[in-house]
């Protein structure tokens, strides 16, 4: 039959998911910084151009007042 070293034992099982779950949590972390890095870029370009659209559209509705003296 079976010798005391072929048995799987808890702390085998929890080594494994040790393991399993670290290169998990590595790829998590990876993944959310890349999105919070393109997150950040995203609304930048957006306050911008809405900024630059909101600059551009004042211009074309600007009043000129013009002051005559008789």
């Amino acid at each position: 039959m079976a010798d005391d070293d072929d048995k799987i034992t808890r702390d085998d099982i929890e080594d494994k998911f040790r393991q399993l779950t670290g290169d998990v949590d590595d790829k998590a972390e990876s993944a959310k910084t890349t999105a919070l890095t393109i997150g950040a870029v995203v609304a930048v370009a957006v306050v911008l151009g809405v900024f630059l659209f909101g600059r551009s559209r004042g211009r074309k509705k600007t009043t000129v007042v013009e002051v005559r003296r008789f």
